[in-house]
């Protein structure tokens, strides 16, 4: 399975009653996190739903984001932000930390030196959490990276990686997990007995009606890739997007 790195990706937890110029200095200080937790309903760091008034005292519908959050978020608009209150929630949870570890794995691409090999290899590997969280965006990555002969990497790069970004914020689903676990089925169907083929449809089955979590299906797969290894599967970052000691995928 894919490595993840000896260095854990750093996140940013945010204080209270924090403004623009404020936002301007940490963002500048803070250029090397991997993530940025907000405090919610805060009035400068609140990400949705601040309360917002008008001139004349009337609120604004819908609210709006707090001031240091919204200045902080144009200044990084691609890293990874969540407010503290939602990742209570176990979906988002994972979805967050997914998206941290997948900015950190760009930023070491970023310090080898972008190459086309290199984009071509880090989309390879991003196939199927793509394909989990958003497989219409997969293939329109996909097509930009196909058209970097009329460009160069560092110009093309950043490009893909806001779209990456954008796709992977979107929260995966049990429908779409399940479709990604029976493609890596498909690696499997000539190397396992017949009744381990039936096994493994039944836990996926199981899944796709909520008897069980993510990790149960994943973890079955996994033992058969290790019996009968597959070099395109192994570098999958959809099999461990984040550390298993995390248990992420335990409430999924």
């Amino acid at each position: 399975m894919p490595a993840q790195s000896a260095t854990p990706p750093k996140i940013a937890i945010s204080a209270c009653l924090m403004g623009a110029e404020y936002a301007q200095k940490m963002a500048l200080e803070l250029g090397d996190i991997c993530g940025y937790i907000f405090m919610q309903k805060s009035p400068s760091c609140g990400l949705e739903r601040v309360k917002v008034y008008h001139a004349n005292g009337v609120p604004v519908d819908g609210g709006s984001r707090g001031i240091y959050a919204r200045t902080f978020c144009a200044l990084h608009p691609d890293l990874p932000v969540e407010e503290e209150g939602r990742l209570n929630d176990p979906v988002l949870r994972e979805n967050f930390l997914t998206r941290v570890f997948a900015y950190g794995a760009w930023q070491q691409l970023l310090q080898t030196g972008l190459t086309r090999r290199g984009l071509t290899d880090f989309h390879s590997r991003y196939k199927y959490l793509l394909m989990a969280h958003n497989p219409v965006q997969y293939k329109t990555l996909g097509n930009l990276l196909g058209n970097m002969d009329q460009t160069t990497p560092e110009v093309i790069g950043p490009r893909y990686f806001s779209e990456l970004m954008a796709a992977l914020k979107k929260c995966a689903t049990r429908r779409t997990h399940t479709n990604v676990l029976q493609h890596l089925s498909g690696y499997l169907k000539q190397a396992i007995s017949t009744e381990d083929k039936q096994e493994v449809q039944h836990v996926i089955g199981q899944y796709r009606h909520g008897i069980v979590p993510l990790v149960v299906p994943l973890t079955l797969l996994k033992h058969y890739f290790r019996q009968h290894p597959d070099p395109y599967i192994a570098q999958q970052v959809y099999l461990q997007p984040h550390p298993e000691n995390l248990s992420l995928r335990n409430a999924i």
